[in-house]
This record gives structure tokens, sequence and C-alpha cells, in this order.
């Protein structure tokens, strides 16, 4: 599930996707073999932490299992 990170709330990336200009047909960020093809990585994660990535609208996103 892709969620996005905004002062201590998780949303789902639909309510905040919908609107962008960057986001795919059904309205969730355009990820691209595990990575976000409309953002750039924040920091390096390791193999127990998720990679955090921040968007062209400026919000930290996220992929979690």
């Amino acid at each position: 599930m892709i969620v996005m990170i905004a002062d201590q709330q998780i949303l789902s990336a639909k309510q905040v996707c919908q609107s962008c200009l960057m986001a795919d047909n059904s309205g969730l960020p355009r990820w691209y073999s595990g990575q976000l093809g409309c953002g750039k990585a924040l920091a390096k994660s390791t193999p127990r932490q998720a990679t955090v990535y921040e968007c062209q609208m400026g919000f930290n996103v996220t992929l979690i299992d």
C-alpha cells in the first residue's frame, strides 16, 4: 500500500494524489520497480526500513506491506 506521511498522520495516496498532475490514470503515484517515479528518495534505507520519498507536491511517500 502506498501512503503519504504528513505531520504525524498517515494518509491514503488516493486522498492526496487524485488532483496531482503527476499521478497515473487511477489517481495514484507513479511507482516503477519499487521506486517513486514522481519524486526523489530522502535517505538510504536499510533492508528493514522502508524508503521514504518526497513527491513533487512536497509530501513524504512510502510503500508499506
